[in-house]
């Protein structure tokens, strides 16, 4: 899953027992690879088909919304 910069916890809490990371519609998502390149927590990564993928869910920050507010897809 991750390159060994995966968060084991969050603030003492296991962090793979709390669910809070980005998910990518396919259908709106142009490959501008905006969320890749603001992200610096190493969450995402280009795929075989040219978009970005959520590679290591476990490293993003929880409460963190920087990627979506970027996005140029999101309403």
């Amino acid at each position: 899953m991750s390159h060994g910069t995966e968060r084991r916890t969050w603030h003492g809490v296991d962090r793979t027992r709390l669910t809070w990371y980005p998910r990518i519609d396919y259908g709106k998502c142009t490959g501008c690879g905006l969320c890749l390149l603001t992200c610096g927590n190493d969450v995402f990564r280009w795929s075989d088909r040219g978009l970005p993928i959520v590679a290591n869910p476990g490293n993003c920050v929880l409460g963190c919304t920087t990627c979506a507010k970027l996005c140029l897809r999101m309403p």
